[in-house]
């Protein structure tokens, strides 16, 4: 296998890899650090999360850089505060060995005036989140004329979080790069737009075949009902007693909800969602990332550039709408060649949507039963007599009391023992479980027929046909209309999670959604609509005040 000196790097980058443990280049560093290291030409870099794409740049962007001059020659710009701060941990890692390089972290949510200081001191190196680098250029705080290099990494992340406009505005004030490289997990249609207008016939790097998922996720699903999904979410937690993971929901409330539902019942876990001010996300991600909480529940928006090693689970609590937001939940385990397992649970009438994500991603899907109450104790079982053969006894003056267990015990045979310490840790499981049922959705026919039904559904892709057959059928839908479109920044998806979030609402009040450039007009049950208009009309979103009323009024 090829070694990072082979690649071209100095001896004092390899000398850092190789201190952190890094002999060989994962195939996104091996394939883009060479034409980095030009200096001179554009990249876009397509490889899932956990491939290493941050050593990718960032040790070709250390040896580029001149470490005599005290401006900023590099600019990363990437979707949030977590990915900022871990690319900047990376890189000082990285330039442990090379004097006088400099790495400043900039991001919304922390003091603007600390990070001017930062800065005025002599940086080579900015790593930012879009919005908090704009507000140091408007107040001038920042000079990015003399930037060289410019990393866009996680960009499809933010495009889709809306940051389009302020990707093109960095761009635009970038006027002296030599270079500018695209690292990105999937390549939408926004994406190639921007690499045509900014980018100089770009070399394109791709790992694996884009859009599709990580071969090394074993990708699981339960079919279950719609009244018994969270009992399926419980039941497929404690089946997995060693378990580390991100649940996904789709709205604040159900992040919310199921937390303190399962932390009412004994679990560590915790919400991650709009709400949330950056105190408290901190630390919610701080007792996540110590393992303190077993379990972080999140919404998709809040949990975008979370990375968190060692992830063994990711539970999709419904599927995304979307089969690129899939990409980016089941890429939070498997990452960095480790094997990693994402379950959904899906009602019989998201089979459909479920086959289609398949066919994209091109990975097979398994399904599986939920399994019974027997069966939930019968693991947690195994779990507990590994961890109690493997507990440490060699700490401690154990010794000592011994001969006081052997006396009290002098009367109760080891099987006799053994019965109460099984009591004491499984009482708690047997009585939950005991008359526990089926939660697996046994109707063949009905499947059958939503399958039918799917099939039969509008040949362009729209997965609202029931939506819409309902609304004719009934009349019981309104239309809406509201000032925002894709001129916003948003896509048919992120603008879904965005009024849902908003509202509280659940998506199956949803009908149609149609967005133009300028505004969007949303199909909505009747009885949802006044809670929606409440909630979004008259908020403000980048500056401007939204506008939403009943489209047949206007």
């Amino acid at each position: 296998m090829i070694t990072f000196e082979e690649l071209g790097l100095e001896e004092r980058l390899v000398k850092a890899t190789s201190e952190l443990g890094f002999v060989n280049p994962t195939a996104i560093q091996e394939k883009a650090i060479p034409v980095l290291l030009s200096g001179t030409k554009d990249l876009i870099g397509l490889a899932q999360t956990g491939t290493g794409k941050t050593a990718a740049f960032g040790l070709p962007l250390l040896q580029l850089i001149d470490a005599e001059k005290k401006y900023p020659q590099a600019l990363v710009v990437c979707p949030t505060r977590e990915l900022c701060l871990q690319i900047v941990n990376e890189i000082e890692l990285f330039k442990k060995h090379i004097r006088g390089v400099h790495v400043v972290a900039v991001y919304g949510g922390a003091s603007i005036g600390l990070q001017i200081r930062d800065l005025k001191r002599g940086v080579q190196i900015v790593v930012a989140t879009p919005g908090r680098l704009i507000d140091l250029i408007e107040r001038k705080a920042i000079n990015l004329e003399q930037i060289q290099y410019v990393v866009l990494d996680e960009a499809d992340e933010m495009l889709n979080m809306g940051f389009q406009d302020d990707i093109e505005f960095i761009l635009k004030n970038t006027p002296s790069r030599e270079s500018t490289w695209l690292f990105s997990a999937t390549m939408p249609p926004e994406i190639r737009k921007v690499s045509k207008r900014y980018m100089n016939e770009p070399v394109e790097v791709t790992v694996g075949k884009v859009n599709t998922a990580n071969k090394n996720i074993d990708h699981q699903y339960y079919v279950t009902s719609a009244q018994h999904r969270y009992d399926a979410l419980k039941r497929l937690i404690d089946f997995n007693p060693g378990i580390y993971g991100i649940i996904f929901t789709r709205t604040k409330v159900d992040a919310q909800d199921i937390a303190e539902k399962l932390t009412r019942e004994g679990y560590d876990i915790d919400a991650l969602h709009g709400d949330l001010t950056q105190q408290q996300r901190d630390k919610v991600m701080g007792q996540f990332r110590e393992k303190s909480l077993q379990l972080l529940i999140a919404t998709d928006v809040a949990a975008r550039g979370i990375d968190v090693k060692d992830i063994t689970h990711v539970i999709n609590y419904e599927l995304p709408d979307d089969v690129e937001v899939y990409t980016h939940r089941s890429g939070r385990t498997g990452r960095a060649g480790a094997t990693g397992i994402c379950m959904s649970i899906v009602h019989t009438r998201e089979l459909y949507r479920l086959k289609q994500i398949q066919q994209i991603v091109q990975t097979p899907f398994h399904k599986l039963e939920i399994p019974s109450g027997k069966d939930v104790c019968r693991k947690q079982f195994f779990f507990f007599m590994e961890k109690l053969l493997q507990a440490d006894i060699t700490h401690g003056d154990y010794e000592t009391y011994v001969p006081l267990l052997e006396e009290r015990f002098a009367d109760v045979s080891k099987e006799e023992v053994l019965k109460r310490v099984a009591a004491m840790e499984f009482d708690r499981f047997l009585k939950y479980y005991e008359n526990a049922g089926d939660l697996n959705a046994r109707d063949e026919r009905r499947d059958r027929r939503d399958q039918q039904g799917a099939r039969g559904q509008d040949r362009r892709g729209d997965s609202r046909g029931d939506y819409r057959n309902r609304r004719e059928s009934n009349g019981d839908f309104a239309r809406l209309f509201v000032n925002l479109g894709t001129k916003d920044g948003f896509y048919k998806a992120s603008f879904l999670q965005f009024i849902l979030d908003m509202s509280d609402l659940s998506k199956d009040v949803l009908g149609r959604i149609d967005m133009k450039e300028m505004n969007s007009w949303i199909e909505i049950d009747k009885r949802a609509a006044n809670q929606m208009i409440k909630a979004i009309d008259g908020k403000n979103f980048k500056g401007r005040r939204i506008r939403m009323n009943d489209a047949n009024s206007r």
